[in-house]
């Protein structure tokens, strides 16, 4: 992408990338714009607002949060902002949009590793893949015996999807080959074709009461902060699978702890945790537990895809026809009104 100088010469757009993507994003970027990367190992955060001067582009990681305060702070050459994630619960989008900053995500291209590893995940936590792991990594794998390393089999038990958006539904699609009965709750029912079949549930605490297993696949949102708490894990049937793929906001992790401890809930598979990467230090002491370092689209293919949207985004805005990943379009209607 290219701009004109004040003597009328042609000059790349600055991107600033705060993290390293796949090398064919990096090429990618490297070819359309005056490209810089952050490589450092710890995330950029307040040095976001020096390092970015000059800077006409901004490409975040989902690790970096642009509060409203460093929005406010931005150096003024900053004009659109991209996020390499789906998520953007760590950009406040309403100071984004007040500073007129078109904000692009990745959406879509990630449904199906994430599907695929919350399948992963109910299939760990069913069988209890880790602690049995975990002994044969110690010597500990002796005689067989027919109570050794005892699961639970799938067929037939009743999974509950909280959130049945594009990765709810794929979910549920790959469930029913492993014979679970898919419940969900939703803000809005689907339409019959996309049911397929499942049961839905007016409220969350009717899903909770007929979840044997139950998967958190709904957004981060202020109002559904600590939706998973105490009272709601109580409803469960005793002993049902928690797994998360969502964000860990929506858990309160002191109230999943205590559930675990008392066997109120059984096993526990999780991508994802609150304070990530601090993660609480009890999650290390569940044994039947499944914990995996928010790796949900974590393949070549995944990741690469993600970094071509975020830039197909901000490649669309320098050429003034803004793409449809954009999450505040209200900026466009906002600058056009001002030039009226």
């Amino acid at each position: 992408m290219t701009s004109k100088t004040e003597d009328g010469a042609n000059r790349r757009r600055r991107l600033l990338v705060t993290g390293v993507p796949t090398d064919a994003v990096v090429e990618r970027a490297n070819e359309e714009f005056d490209a810089q990367f952050w490589r450092e190992a710890d995330p950029i955060g307040d040095r976001l607002l020096d390092v970015a001067s000059g800077f006409e582009a901004v490409l975040i990681m989902p690790d970096d949060k642009l509060d409203a305060e460093r929005i406010a702070r931005l150096p003024a050459s900053v004009e659109v902002l991209g996020t390499h994630s789906v998520g953007y619960d760590h950009i406040d989008l309403a100071a984004a949009t007040a500073r007129r900053l078109p904000v692009f995500n990745t959406p879509d291209v990630l449904t199906d590793a994430v599907a695929d590893l919350a399948l992963f995940l109910v299939l760990a936590a069913a069988r209890g893949t880790t602690s049995a792991e975990a002994a044969l990594r110690r010597g500990e794998w002796g005689r067989w015996a027919p109570t050794l390393f005892l699961g639970r089999s799938l067929g037939g038990l009743r999974l509950g999807i909280f959130g049945m958006g594009r990765i709810g539904q794929a979910i549920a699609l790959r469930a029913t080959a492993f014979g679970l009965r898919v419940h969900y709750h939703n803000r809005t029912r689907l339409a019959e074709d996309k049911e397929r079949g499942a049961q839905f549930h007016e409220s969350l605490e009717s899903l909770l009461s007929a979840s044997d297993v139950f998967c958190i696949c709904a957004p981060s949102t202020p109002q559904l902060k600590d939706s998973i708490n105490a009272q709601r894990l109580a409803l469960m049937p005793p002993g049902a699978i928690v797994v998360n793929v969502a964000r860990g906001d929506l858990v309160d992790e002191a109230a999943l702890f205590a559930a675990v401890q008392e066997g109120r809930v059984g096993a526990v598979g999780t991508d994802v945790y609150r304070g990530e990467p601090n993660i609480d230090a009890r999650w290390l002491d569940l044994t039947n537990a499944t914990l995996l370092p928010h790796i949900g689209s974590a393949t070549h293919e995944v990741r690469t895809a993600m970094g071509m949207l975020a830039l197909d985004g901000i490649h669309s805005h320098f050429s003034g026809a803004p793409a449809a990943n954009l999450l505040n379009p209200q900026v466009y209607a906002v600058t056009r009104r001002s030039g009226d």
